[in-house]
């Protein structure tokens, strides 16, 4: 080996990969342009914190971060065991529900398998796919144009791919970075509709922002679908993206089987402490969400006054259209102070998507743009 070619010794597809690009941190771009005051909207956070309560079970846990934390998680299970109504060992906690998804993919997926999403889906469905050495199997999107739910997730072609080597599918509700969802009907038709060789990944990392009537709760269908894991998080409504802690539900047997790849003491202390007291935070949680209905209601009425199309969300984020290269209004964006998250490794070259933020960041969001776009 010259040149320290240490692709050449990877795995198959590895060389492939691309790392993951989070939204622009703001000591970076403050590093970068001498800027002071930036604004992030680029990683769907919670603009009102984290939840007060989680913050002060964190702080109080800090004493005792010199002993590993309980690698079951008891107290934390029980709890969302309680709020779920599943047994704690139908639970399986991760550093962010990301972990876990990473783990089904680590348990199922292997050289000679496949794994089906969507287009526009998470992009990490694709790096944990590929570095299990299995296939990549993308399903096409309901079309722009679609009268109900533009770049929505287009089931038969879903189902379309899925054969005999599928071993997992990946489906996000409400989908990262479109905003799409799934009524209860058509996912259970979807659902009941897949043989029982592959595990369906049910995301659900948005649910607690979702207002509509029809959305499904994919928990209540675990005895119907034991192949079902959902996976949720505490990233973002409960604002403790920086802690790392999320979890997937499912059958004992699916849950006992993809825990065996889970690293030892995998969630820390300060994340089980604030995890399990943000559960309580009821007020905290109102709070987000009619922050979130609100900043919603405000930037689909401003995309509209502007001429700039926009996908309808549920989740705490919104995706919208540029006449051209999304690129450009990007860049321009950053040198005012605000980030926003560019979605060309998504598929969708001529959008951005801006997180929710408080009326007062998504009134300098807005002019922002107005004022790049003149």
């Amino acid at each position: 080996m010259s040149g320290g070619d240490f692709l050449a010794l990877a795995a198959p597809g590895i060389p492939r990969l691309r790392p993951y690009v989070p939204g622009k941190p703001i000591e970076e771009l403050e590093r970068e342009l001498g800027l002071q005051g930036t604004l992030k909207l680029a990683s769907n956070e919670n603009p009102l914190g984290p939840s007060p309560l989680g913050l002060a079970a964190a702080r109080a846990s800090l004493e005792g971060v010199h002993l590993y934390p309980d690698d079951n998680g008891f107290r934390l299970k029980g709890k969302l065991a309680e709020r779920l109504g599943v047994a704690p060992e139908q639970i399986l906690l991760g550093a962010g529900s990301s972990d876990v998804i990473d783990m089904v993919a680590r348990t199922f997926l292997a050289p000679g398998r496949n794994a089906v999403f969507s287009r526009h889906a998470f992009a990490m469905y694709p790096v944990y796919t590929t570095a299990a050495g299995a296939e990549c199997r993308e399903a096409p999107c309901l079309p722009p144009d679609h009268p109900e739910m533009p770049y929505g997730h287009d089931l038969e072609a879903m189902a379309s791919r899925v054969d005999g080597d599928t071993r997992v599918l990946f489906l996000a509700n409400p989908n990262n970075p479109t905003g799409t969802w799934l009524e209860r009907d058509a996912l259970h038709r979807f659902l009941a509709g897949l043989p029982d060789h592959l595990v369906v990944v049910l995301d659900e990392a948005y649910t607690e922002y979702v207002e509509e009537p029809e959305f499904p709760d994919g928990v209540a269908w675990l005895a119907e679908f034991p192949n079902l894991i959902v996976t949720r998080t505490f990233s973002k409504i409960y604002g403790l993206a920086g802690l790392r802690v999320g979890y997937g539900v499912a059958s004992r047997a699916l849950i006992e089987t993809v825990g065996r790849v889970r690293a030892p003491f995998n969630v820390s202390v300060p994340a089980l402490a604030a995890a399990e007291a943000a559960l309580e935070d009821a007020a905290f949680l109102q709070r987000s969400r009619r922050a979130n209905r609100e900043g919603l209601a405000r930037l689909a009425a401003a995309f509209d006054e502007m001429g700039l199309r926009h996908i309808p969300s549920v989740g705490n984020f919104v995706t919208f259209e540029l006449p051209g290269e999304a690129a450009p209004v990007y860049e321009a964006l950053l040198r005012k102070g605000v980030i926003v998250r560019p979605v060309a490794n998504y598929g969708l070259p001529n959008h951005l998507r801006v997180t929710v933020g408080t009326a007062e960041e998504n009134d300098r969001f807005l002019q922002a743009l107005r004022e790049v776009l003149a």
